[in-house]
């Protein structure tokens, strides 16, 4: 197979780009150097684009050598013909090799193996050919009864002989194919309740029918999940008129005794062989795509949470609420560095309320907090309404969020907390994983496996192995995006870096804790097993603030550092000015002197590569996070007694799934927005017009609160309207 040129049809790309990514990753480089460091290669391609041309390659190449198992194995059997090489050739998925593969694959003991042992196959094979219009099947049948065989009448004999008929149409990879597309275009998926009498969360699929081409992902695993959890009987539905029909012009030929033969067993075919498997292929093939939906979803959901606006140079409070065992408590400095912790009691008696509040207002005091951060867990609300009333009692000036906590919990029960902060028990650990979540929630979250973050839906049912490739793409993606402070990463942080493995990551640390702080990129050669090809991949993703030369505090690959002073001396600057916030100025320098175009041809280099040094040298160690809107922090709270339906109020999306958003609007309890009150244009999927972490105004349409449920729209809202 012409890998490339399937790519270039498959992404719509050219075949020169596809071939490129090819040859790079085949030579061992990683997605977000190519991304980043080879765009001449590729036309300047994303991160995301050439995972999924990625693993897109991987497919294809799984896909010819199970073509090269099943013609070996066929060739093996003495059976392989110049038909079956041709259809192999020409199959495009695994599932039509495999349909290939079916007639010669070892079967366990079938009805019709059991008529072949009895010697039934040569009147099987008379009845199919069809070629005497006068023969009687039963009379012919008479002829194969075998007592010692156990073929004791001429009934017995048809039977076995149509048994085999039956099994060789089942065989059938066209006719398969056929049915299989049948299905997609005509068939329905059905629900019913496994017990009517049973009261659960999936009574709206107690009577329940949608079509296969139209069902929705999420409607696709809330039935699995109902059906596992023994609640519903799913099954497809599809008239059986179309596909006999078909299957009947494939096999039936005119009109005699036996013809009518062969159409009773493509119709014992069909409902006692095709269907069921096909019916089995349909439901894994919807449950496959919806799962690749969801993955994608929780993809784009934890990307935009990683990617969130830090919160930098302010000392934080971080609160992990809790009732019987108190609301854990932890101040940070600017740099995550742990200054304080307690434990206060702010949801038991008044005398223990006001003790708390005078913990919490000594160390607003003391560290001079300015921002504090809640654990959305158990007691949220209330430490939240304390918080709140602490604010105003102060002379400080404090803001508050309530911070998705998602796990903390796993954070801190992990080896890497108990490392970092041996000190500390299991509760004190959330709280300054709490705080450190809104200055930096990159550099936080990385300690966490993706999957225990909690922004996707049915992220429980998804295959393991496939969800956690795809999130830990996207963690990578992240990281090297931002870029990483070699001087104080940390080793969970550095092993997101591209190039670098566990092992590599724990003597960079080690080498940091031993020798000082790293003076300059080149310095990490000396790391034990950090050899050429790890540190060409992940050096120019690493920044070394404090060395002498200026560029290694920027995006610019050391590859690329001679450019780059060539640069600096054609505009008539000098590298001292990146270390002063950088060259302002550097893009009118070049439009000055005659544009990208021709600088890129003056110093032999890419025109995408200048760009990027442009934009570096123009702005060193930009942060992608900053140019986003800053979190929402807030002073007040509001209760969800306190809704009306008609408020307008700001909220934080907290999670984006496939029928819409939930929004954060301060009363503990997330509001949904339906897709369908989103916009006032049709969508066909809230991430068109919503990310994680988007400040959207939204108005109260219901409340419940005995269901805690809030029913929320961002159509027609207007700004006067709005409530403090």
């Amino acid at each position: 197979m012409d890998y490339a040129q399937n790519l270039a049809q498959h992404f719509n790309i050219k075949v020169d780009y596809a071939k490129n990514v090819i040859d790079l990753l085949d030579e061992g480089n990683t997605i977000p150097f190519i991304a980043r460091y080879r765009k001449e290669a590729h036309g300047s391609m994303d991160d995301q684009l050439i995972r999924e041309l990625s693993d897109r390659l991987q497919y294809l190449r799984n896909l010819d050598k199970r073509k090269q198992e099943v013609r070996d194995l066929i060739e093996a059997q003495e059976k392989l013909t110049d038909e079956i090489v041709a259809a192999l050739e020409k199959s495009t998925t695994l599932s039509e090799v495999e349909d290939i593969y079916r007639p010669y694959r070892p079967k366990r003991k079938t009805r019709a193996s059991v008529a072949k042992e009895k010697g039934l196959e040569p009147l099987a094979l008379f009845i199919l050919a069809q070629e005497d219009n006068k023969a009687d099947p039963l009379l012919l049948a008479n002829e194969y009864i075998n007592e010692e065989k156990g073929v004791n009448t001429a009934e017995e004999a048809l039977q076995g002989a149509l048994d085999i008929i039956a099994e060789t149409v089942s065989d059938n990879a066209e006719i398969r194919k056929r049915v299989r597309n049948l299905c997609f275009h005509n068939a329905t998926v059905v629900s019913k309740a496994a017990d009517e009498e049973k009261e659960s969360v999936y009574t709206i699929y107690y009577e329940f029918e949608e079509a296969v081409s139209k069902i929705a992902s999420h409607r696709v695993l809330a039935i699995d999940r109902g059906e596992k959890e023994g609640f519903l009987k799913v099954s497809v539905k599809l008239e059986d008129e179309k596909p006999l029909r078909s299957i009947a012009s494939l096999m039936v030929k005119g009109t005699s005794m036996c013809s009518d033969a062969v159409y009773e067993a493509c119709k014992d075919a069909y409902s006692r062989l095709i269907f069921p498997s096909v019916e089995r292929e349909i439901r894994n093939e919807l449950t496959d795509k919806a799962v690749a939906g969801a993955i994608k979803v929780f993809a784009t959901n934890l990307r935009q949470l990683l990617m969130q606006p830090p919160v930098k140079g302010k000392v934080a409070m971080g609160l992990d609420p809790g009732y019987r065992t108190g609301c854990k408590v932890a101040v940070v400095d600017p740099t995550g560095k742990v200054l304080d912790t307690s434990i206060i009691y702010p949801t038991h008696s008044q005398a223990k309320v006001d003790e708390s509040k005078r913990i919490i207002k000594n160390l607003i005091k003391k560290h001079q907090v300015e921002i504090i951060a809640i654990g959305n867990g158990t007691a949220s609300k209330e430490t939240e309404m304390f918080t709140a009333s602490v604010i105003s009692e102060v002379d400080e000036k404090v803001s508050y969020m309530v911070v998705n906590e998602a796990g903390a919990s796993v954070y801190s029960a992990s080896k890497l907390a108990a490392k970092e902060f041996p000190q500390f028990d299991l509760t004190l650990r959330s709280a300054v994983s709490i705080a450190r979540r809104l200055q930096d929630p990159l550099a936080e979250l990385v300690k966490i496996e993706p999957k225990a973050i909690g922004v996707g839906q049915y992220q429980h049912d998804m295959p393991p192995k496939q969800l956690d490739s795809a999130l830990d793409g996207i963690v990578e993606e992240c990281v090297n995006n931002v870029g990483a402070d070699l001087n104080t990463a940390s080793a969970s942080l550095l092993k997101r870096v591209a190039g670098l493995s566990s092992a590599v990551c724990e003597n960079i640390v080690t080498y940091r804790e031993e020798n000082g702080q790293f003076n300059s990129r080149a310095e990490l050669k000396k790391v034990p097993k950090l050899g050429p090809k790890a540190f060409e991949q992940c050096a120019g993703f690493l920044r070394v603030i404090e060395s002498r030369n200026p560029l290694d505090s920027t995006g610019v690959h050391p590859e690329s550092y001679d450019v780059a002073k060539k640069l600096i001396e054609l505009c008539g600057c000098k590298a001292a000015d990146i270390k002063n916030g950088g060259i302002a100025d550097i893009e009118e320098k070049v439009k000055s002197l005659g544009g990208v175009e021709k600088i890129a041809d003056t110093l032999e280099v890419g025109v995408p590569t200048l760009e990027d040094i442009v934009k570096e040298l123009s702005k060193p160690g930009r942060d992608p996070r900053e140019e986003l809107p800053p979190p929402l922090l807030r002073t007040d709270v509001l209760s969800m007694e306190d809704l009306k339906a008609g408020m307008v109020l700001t909220g934080t999306v907290r999670n984006v799934i496939d029928f819409g958003a939930f929004v954060d609007i301060g009363v503990h309890q997330d509001g949904l927005v339906h897709i369908s009150r989103i916009c006032n244009r049709f969508i066909k999927h809230p991430g068109e017009v919503l990310k994680v972490g988007d400040v959207v105004k939204v108005m109260v349409l219901s409340v419940d609160v005995d269901k805690k449920r809030i029913s929320l729209t961002m159509r027609d809202i207007k700004e006067e309207k709005e409530s403090e």
